[in-house]
């Protein structure tokens, strides 16, 4: 591997910071990236490139695809893969780490927000076990999509910077061929990170990362009178944010373990993921998850789960008083569902139009959740044509629906409900555009987008539908097609991990 020198020849400037190396000693160990035999360039982000302060124009060349590739380690760069511990579908594992993944190190991007860089799928590190490290091009273009697509809906997640086929193969059922991303995060802290530190009974190391945590996350809390649980209260309510988001737009994670739970707030990790079509709160699309524990509606109570799970680590620095840091944490774990609950409801009530509250709000948007599924009408589309109702349509709504009468008591509530708030009809209509995409992700056009490029080596279709998805809210002409749902099919949706 060629280390950077950032001169005439390799202009790549990234000025990184490591602060994470320099704070955290045992939560992550130093290795490089496997030599990539012949790498090309298939999609760069230029938007976030200038974002965070880098040049598109000098990482769209020879040097930023050695970069990308892990053939050359940028200068400043303190490559390392870190460690962390995890509960995978209930079971826990004390040593996870990144089996796949490397750090380059961190960025302070145009609005001082500090961000990591990093490379996965770069090869093995000591925490693959027995894996190759290694990524197919496939689950790679997959993230990168759905990761933008989150973004430019307004959900926090982490983003792609690039992606580049290697030149080899990957082995995974068949050869596939081989691939890295490169993803910015605000962190990649985990609540596994800290279930590794408490695992081992390192609580000095629990406090520092609890530290570092607080100081790169909430610095505001810092000076709190008990910054270690006003600590675990804004992750509480980052997290819930973060879910309740999830849940307005349809959008299922499919692996809610608790190493793909970031400190941050973002979305992490774009394995078995999908979008809803019709509604159905039952809806899984993961091949692995058998019994259903990360469905749609099992999201909520995943998230209070999970974040139990982070208050047990926290519990020796909370109170030296063992049953007394308990019993704060606990009254804190006991707001997390009205606290979800709260966010869910200003979410949905922005779907619907509307800007005032009643104490009917709830069960009015619980009634058309339950018509949306007795009808098997599609989640997107049923929000979108509110709007087109209001504005006097009311065919594309209705149609939505296996009976289109069904859904017209309803309607009726709707409307006496709006008539409170003395809000036009085509003012409260281009509101709710704002709040409800017509272009989703829609599970086939992703296959075929990425059949395209793995198949076939096109990448067309891809950057195509990316570039649709960059303009959610937007009605964009002749593109009518990416806001179809599928053709009906008995055969269930089936998304894998990716690894």
């Amino acid at each position: 591997m060629v280390k950077s020198t950032g001169n005439k020849d390799n202009p790549i400037d990234f000025n990184f910071d490591n602060s994470f190396a320099c704070s955290l000693e045992g939560f992550f160990v130093s290795c490089d990236a496997e030599p990539a035999i012949a790498p090309e360039l298939l999609q760069l982000n230029y938007a976030l490139a200038l974002e965070l302060g880098l040049d598109p124009v000098a990482l769209d060349s020879d040097a930023g695809l050695a970069i990308f590739s892990g053939n050359t380690v940028p200068e400043g760069s303190h490559t390392l893969a870190q460690a962390y511990a995890g509960h995978q579908f209930g079971g826990f594992s004390p040593q996870l780490g990144d089996g796949r993944a490397l750090l380059l190190g961190e960025v302070i991007d145009n609005q001082k927000r500090r961000r990591d860089i990093q490379l996965k799928g770069s090869g093995r590190t000591p925490y693959s076990r027995g894996g190759d490290g290694k990524a197919a091009l496939g689950p790679v273009l997959r993230e990168y999509l759905i990761a933008e697509a989150m973004h430019m809906l307004g959900i926090p997640t982490t983003r792609a910077l690039a992606a580049i086929s290697t030149g080899a193969h990957v082995y995974r059922e068949t050869p596939l061929p081989g691939a890295i991303l490169t993803r910015v995060a605000a962190s990649h802290i985990r609540v596994g990170t800290f279930q590794y530190g408490a695992a081992r009974g390192e609580v000095d190391k629990v406090r520092a990362l609890a530290d570092y945590a607080i100081s790169r996350h909430y610095p505001e809390i810092a000076d709190a009178k008990n910054p270690y649980l006003e600590f675990f209260l804004a992750v509480t309510d980052a997290q819930a944010r973060l879910v309740a988001s999830w849940m307005n737009i349809g959008f299922i994670h499919g692996v809610m373990n608790t190493d793909n739970m970031t400190i941050s707030g973002e979305t992490i990790d774009y394995g078995p993921c999908a979008f809803m079509n019709s509604y159905s709160p039952g809806t899984v699309f993961s091949s692995i998850d058998q019994h259903g524990r990360y469905a749609y509606a099992n999201q909520p109570e995943i998230l209070v789960w999970n974040l139990a799970r982070l208050a047990e680590t926290l519990i020796p620095i909370v109170d030296p008083d063992k049953n007394r840091a308990i019993e704060l944490l606990t009254e804190t774990i006991d707001c997390i569902k009205p606290l979800y609950e709260s966010h869910w409801l200003a979410g949905m009530q922005s779907k619907v139009g509307l800007s005032t509250e009643d104490p009917q709000d709830q069960k009015l948007i619980t009634d058309l959740l339950s018509v949306m599924e007795e009808g098997q009408a599609d989640f997107t589309l049923v929000f979108r044509h509110l709007a087109k109702f209001l504005r006097g349509e009311s065919d594309p709504l209705r149609n939505l629906f296996k009976d289109p009468g069904a859904i017209d008591p309803w309607l009726q509530r709707w409307q006496k409900r709006l008539e409170q708030e003395g809000v036009s009809k085509d003012t409260r209509a281009e509101t709710m555009d704002r709040f409800n995409p017509i272009y989703i992700p829609r599970n086939h056009k992703v296959e075929e987008a990425l059949s395209a490029a793995v198949e076939q080596g096109d990448m067309k279709p891809f950057t195509k539908m990316l570039n649709v998805l960059n303009h959610p809210f937007d009605d964009i002409q002749e593109e009518e097609v990416y806001a179809e749902p599928p053709p009906m099919s008995n055969i269930p949706y089936r998304t894998f991990c990716g690894t």
